[in-house]
Order: C-alpha cells, then sequence, then structure tokens
C-alpha cells in the first residue's frame, strides 16, 4: 500500500498537467472505440436478461436498476458505473455481470442523476436511495440476502460510499477517487460544481475512519500514476483507522483493460467479489 514511486503531488502540477493527470480517455488509445464494444456486447446482454431490467426506485429518469437473475435465492451484486459522475449509463456496463453470474450471483446495476443536473450529494444519496429499494424488492425479484457493491472509477467513489449502507456487507472499488481536492481544481469540477465542503464531505479519505466492513482496492497497473496514488492512499487510510481492506494492482491493466477481470469468469475482480460474499456469507 505504498504511494507509487511516479505519483506527482497534484498540488505541485500546472492546470494542464493536473487536468491530463486525470483524463483516462486522453491517457488510453482508442479508449472510445473500447467503451462503443462495451455498449454493444451489453446490448446482447440485456436481450438475454429482459425480465427485470429499468425498476424505478426513485423520480428522476435515471433513477433505475436493471436486475439480472442467475438463479433463485442468489446472493446479489449491485454494480455502479463510472464516468467521473457526468458520463455514461448503466446500460453500457451489463457485460460485466457476466464474470458474477457465471458462479451463481445475481448482479444489479444502478443508474443515477449525471452532473450537472445532479450535485455529488445527490448523486451519493441516490445510490443509497437505490440501494434501500433494492434491499426491499430483492424477495419478490427472487434474490437471496446480501448485497456486495462494486464499482468502476467514479462508480468505485460511489462504492467506498455506499459501504455506510446497512444494507450492504462489502464492496469492490475499482480504479475510483477517494480524495476529491484533486478533482475541485481539475477541468472535472465545470459540471460537478464542488466547494471544498463538498469534496471534504464527499472524500471518503477525508473521513475520520469508515464502515467496519471488507473494501477490496483494485487498481490497474498501467493507470495514470494520480488514480493510482488515490487507490493505494485510500487503502493505507482504511489500514491506519483498522479497517478491512486490500489493495491489489493488476499489473499492466489501464483504465479501461481492468475491466476485462471483472467480465471473465476467472478474472481477479471475479474472484476478489467471490471471496467477499464468501467471507461475509451468514
Amino acid at each position: 500500500m505504498t504511494t507509487p514511486n511516479d505519483a506527482p503531488d497534484w498540488r505541485k502540477l500546472s492546470q494542464q498537467e493536473l487536468d491530463r493527470g486525470l483524463n483516462n480517455g486522453e491517457a488510453v488509445a482508442g479508449s472510445g472505440d473500447i467503451v462503443a464494444g462495451w455498449d454493444r456486447r451489453s446490448a446482447e446482454v440485456r436481450k438475454l436478461h429482459p425480465a427485470h431490467l429499468d425498476l424505478r426506485y426513485g423520480p428522476r429518469e435515471r433513477n433505475r436498476i436493471d436486475f439480472l437473475k442467475t438463479r433463485e435465492g442468489a446472493p446479489t451484486l449491485l454494480f455502479i458505473h463510472g464516468g467521473y459522475w457526468q458520463m455514461r449509463a448503466k446500460e453500457a456496463f451489463t457485460l460485466f455481470a457476466e464474470g458474477a453470474m457465471a458462479h451463481g450471483i445475481n448482479v444489479a446495476l444502478i443508474g443515477y442523476t449525471l452532473a450537472p443536473e445532479a450535485v455529488l450529494d445527490e448523486i451519493v444519496a441516490e445510490i443509497h436511495a437505490g440501494i434501500d429499494h433494492l434491499a426491499v424488492q430483492l424477495p419478490e425479484l427472487g434474490g437471496g440476502k446480501g448485497i456486495v457493491v462494486s464499482g468502476w472509477s467514479a462508480g468505485g467513489h460511489l462504492t467506498a460510499m455506499a459501504l455506510s449502507n446497512p444494507n450492504v456487507r462489502a464492496g469492490v472499488a475499482i480504479s475510483g477517487i477517494y480524495d476529491l481536492e484533486p478533482i475541485r481544481h481539475s477541468y472535472l469540477n465545470v459540471k460537478l460544481g464542488l466547494d471544498e465542503a463538498a469534496s471534504r464531505r464527499n472524500s471518503p479519505m477525508m473521513q475520520p475512519g469508515g464502515p467496519m466492513k471488507p473494501l477490496a482496492l483494485v487498481v490497474g497497473g498501467g493507470e495514470l500514476p494520480l488514480l493510482r496514488k488515490e487507490t493505494a492512499d485510500f487503502a493505507g487510510h482504511r489500514a491506519r483507522y483498522g479497517l478491512p481492506v486490500t489493495y491489489e494492482e493488476i499489473p499492466g491493466a489501464d483504465h479501461f483493460s481492468i475491466m476485462k477481470e471483472m467480465a471473465a469468469p476467472s478474472g481477479r475482480i471475479t474472484t476478489l467479489i467471490r471471496q467477499l460474499f464468501e467471507r461475509t456469507a451468514g
């Protein structure tokens, strides 16, 4: 859980350097084509599981959950999509349910209102509302007890924020953001509109302690140094407070290719998800 050697102090970077240091799309060649591929494959998976799509949990348009059932009474993985809280949608990430479903785990994917239509406090509240709603509906949907939350990029941040929900028993956060101060000073804040108070309130790194629930933190070894530092620093933060945490870098993986480890039944992230279900069963 040591800070990556190539990770700069974001406070010493120029505006251009900071913006570039957080821009995953620019850093990964062909990222647009990769995401377009996710869209196509996810549409195919959605066709295979049409029974419980777009279940409404709140009043706003994106307050919807897709529930993909693999077997009666199975526990549920809830996945939170990324996109720096201002892009993308749950529908593009359905393919990543396949890894967990191959092991008999039901998967739900949650949508949420994007910035600037919603501020981050509202987005976090929506995730909690969606989890609460899903927990109530699981018996009717045929799901068993137990929700593990996972998310990628901004979804990794929202996973950490969701860990305090009483219906959640563990989390797997992938390539997340846990200190929002670099975000607040970057191009990303044009739509987010964070002030210092909102940044601190919604930064897991800024909280004294955290939920006493297992959290697996994963990042790609080939990701931008600032983002690798976010994960390593947050792992250290949880360890200092004696909170259950594991930290792992996927060798050579960038911000997009790391998701192969969730899509594949034998992928490392799929394995971590399975282990958390086993560890928290009961």
